[in-house]
């Protein structure tokens, strides 16, 4: 196999980025002084894709903060087959717990993941229509016949809106980046890709759409856009992109071989002008057992003569090494010290870098297996364990002393080896099944190294009851302090004491006469002396010395005149932090009880029901479902809201039951909104 050369190579200087986004317009952007030959060519493609074009929504998954928070993002596919199968990127549909797909009918078809490689950066998703059906296709051309200089139109859904039209030229055919440049769970996309570089104008949103030539073929799936205002398009090369869509189509997975060496480029001024050189064999990998070194130039592999002088030939190998016999004996030929060495490598299946990940949530953490690849740069010798990924700030493994870090491997648990995920997880639900609230484990775990031990309150813990505050004398308003220089302003220089803001209506102050304007000046004959902002407590002080109950005579100034008014003080209402708070675990919100403030600073009556939103976790089923801090919540799924007690009675009937969506009805000030929320059902681990 010999490996071309190519005529140009990108470099970190571009600026890359995915082309994935969440709001914008329609684009069309094929030039309107195009020949009129062309044009009509632009047409005739235009109209052979298009009706196979599908807008991409997807609610994803991204592992941080020690949780799973979800995301709403968008992306662009093309239907591939007629039963209803999809492809688009990986970085689009990956981590997808639900898809939606609109078609350029603006019909919207529900989808599922059927497989997906971070390697290519393809994935395949399978429409759902509630009755079996045929779609419109686009077919595969081929990209290998594909020209510098070469008419091409970028197809897809742009800022998540309608269906676009981009026109452009091939500018090159073997794009490369970078090393590291693209990488996906842990995947360097550019060992595997050359880019085709065009310029047809690439916007967010268009990750997944197809490259198309003027015969209206697939030749490409839009992945990234290079160098500033996405100046120059990449698109994965549509034989390519075929091969693995078929795999995932068949099998959900791509089946690659794996040799285990780490190889670069020859070397420009030394050594032959063949082959390509090994520089290090993972230790135990297929390559390592076959007996290859570092230094070696390999030049046959399965037959096949190898030449690799330039990085834009490293894919090309690279797709050929995967595509060898898992687990059958290929010959192997490398220079050594400028002899052929003859070598048996038996290649295995390649595994992922970077295994799934998962939310533990009685840890407070995010944690996935160990790779064969990740216990190596880790310096292990084995993969036995729990690799902690994120750790949640103030949860059980955060608080831990020595708390648990990012990269930090669990190995053990009260004694029990940890060997997997799978472990972990089972051994969770077996030391919390019957505990009434969180569990101290014995936690051992690897860092750098080193073999440390630490107690882990394993669990979810409840809020707090916070218990009530002892009850004191009120004066049912607010007020400001009079500074001095709002006293001079009212023309009352040297008058110091409260203003009056608000009189809480039907209580006794009210009832006393008096009113927003008022400047309290003394109680019971002693004056008050704020003048200061900070004085604001003197009043509230002064108050809380008088039993609940008590008469007290407050003088007043009133339009610049005295007078004296007999106010009886009454119970201080709870504050906020004495209220009954309850946390749904599923949807990941905290609510709490109203307050007499709550209803007061909203103007709502005193026997105003509900429930007020605390808190709403970034990434959470509630935050994708646009529910609010400060939110009211007055019915859910049709229930009423009285309070918190009654609430979480609600919450656990919905859990048991499990709808697709629960109808949460909110005030949120002046508005009322319904907000619909479709959780996922998992199990808290």
């Amino acid at each position: 196999m010999r490996l071309s050369k190519t005529a140009l190579r990108l470099g970190f200087a571009a600026a890359l980025v995915f082309a994935v986004g969440l709001a914008g317009a329609e684009e069309d952007t094929v030039p309107a002084d195009v020949p009129d030959e062309l044009q009509e060519s632009v047409e005739r493609a235009v109209e052979e894709v298009k009706p196979a074009l599908v807008r991409i929504q997807v609610v994803s998954t991204r592992y941080t903060g020690g949780r799973a928070q979800r995301y709403l993002s968008s992306g662009s596919g093309v239907i591939i087959s007629s039963d209803g199968y999809v492809i688009t990127n990986h970085h689009v549909a990956a981590r997808a717990q639900r898809i939606r797909c609109t078609l350029t009918t603006k019909e919207e078809i529900d989808a599922e993941l059927v497989g997906t490689d971070a390697l290519s950066d393809i994935a395949i998703l399978r429409l759902l229509p509630e009755e079996p059906r045929e779609f419109p296709v686009a077919r595969f051309g081929d990209s290998g016949a594909l020209k510098v200089g070469d008419n091409v139109l970028a197809m897809g859904s742009p800022m998540a809106l309608s269906q676009s039209v981009t026109l452009g030229i091939v500018s090159n055919l073997e794009v490369t980046l970078g090393r590291d440049a693209v990488t996906l769970d842990g995947e360097n996309v550019g060992t595997m890709v050359r880019w085709i570089g065009h310029d047809a104008a690439i916007f967010g949103g268009n990750s997944g759409g197809p490259l198309v030539n003027l015969r209206g073929e697939i030749i490409g799936i839009n992945e990234i856009a290079i160098g500033l205002g996405g100046g120059l398009g990449g698109a994965i090369p549509g034989n390519f992109a075929q091969e693995v869509a078929e795999a995932l189509m068949e099998h959900g997975e791509v089946g690659r071989a794996w040799m285990g060496v780490q190889v670069q480029p020859l070397l420009r001024r030394t050594g032959p002008e063949r082959g390509v050189l090994i520089s290090g064999a993972f230790h135990d990998s297929p390559a390592d057992r076959a007996g290859f070194e570092a230094g070696d130039i390999l030049i046959r592999l399965g037959g096949e003569e190898i030449e690799v002088r330039f990085d834009e030939e490293l894919p090309l190998f690279n797709q050929y090494s995967a595509g060898l016999p898992i687990g059958e004996e290929v010959e192997a030929v490398v220079l050594r010290d400028d002899e052929e060495v003859t070598l048996t490598l038996t290649p295995e299946r390649r595994e992922p870098v970077a295994p799934d990940q998962q939310e533990f949530r009685q840890w407070g953490m995010t944690a996935r297996d160990l790779s064969f690849i990740k216990a190596r740069e880790m310096r292990r010798d084995t993969r036995d364990g729990v690799l902690v990924t994120s750790v949640r700030s103030g949860g059980p493994v955060g608080e831990a002393r020595p708390s648990l870090n990012s990269d930090d491997v669990i190995v053990g648990v009260n004694g029990v080896n940890i060997e997997n995920v799978e472990e972990l997880v089972s051994l969770t639900e077996l030391i919390t099944e019957e505990a009434e609230g969180p569990v101290p484990a014995l936690v051992t775990f690897e860092r750098r190294g080193e073999q440390h031990v630490t107690v882990v309150s394993v669990g979810i813990r409840e809020i707090d009851d916070p218990g009530r505050e002892v009850r004191r004398a009120w004066l049912p308003l607010e007020a400001q302090v009079v500074t001095s220089d709002i006293a001079d302003k009212l023309g009352q220089e040297g008058l110091n004491g409260f203003r009056v803001t608000r009189v809480h209506a039907g209580l006794s102050a009210e009832e006393a006469g008096l009113q927003v304007g008022d400047v309290i000046v003394a109680v019971d004959g002693e004056p008050l002396y704020a003048s200061r902002p900070e004085d604001y407590e003197e009043l509230t002080a002064l108050i809380r010395q008088y039993r609940i109950g008590d008469e007290a005579e407050l003088g007043i100034v009133r339009n610049g005149e005295e007078i004296a008014l007999a106010v009886e003080l009454t119970e201080s209402p709870r504050a906020a932090r004495e209220m009954v708070r309850y946390e749904d675990l599923h949807f990941e919100f905290t609510v709490r009880d109203l307050t007499f403030q709550d209803r007061a600073q909203e103007q709502w009556s005193q026997d105003q029901a509900g429930v007020l939103v605390e808190d709403v976790r970034n990434g959470s089923w509630s935050d994708l479902g646009e529910l609010r801090t400060s939110d009211l919540i007055v019915r859910v799924d049709g229930y009423d809201v009285e309070d918190v007690e009654n609430f979480q009675e609600i919450m656990e009937r919905i859990e048991g039951e499990q709808p697709s969506a629960v109808v949460f009805k909110v005030m949120r000030g002046v508005y009322t909104l319904f907000l619909e929320i479709e959780p996922q059902w998992d199990e808290v681990v």
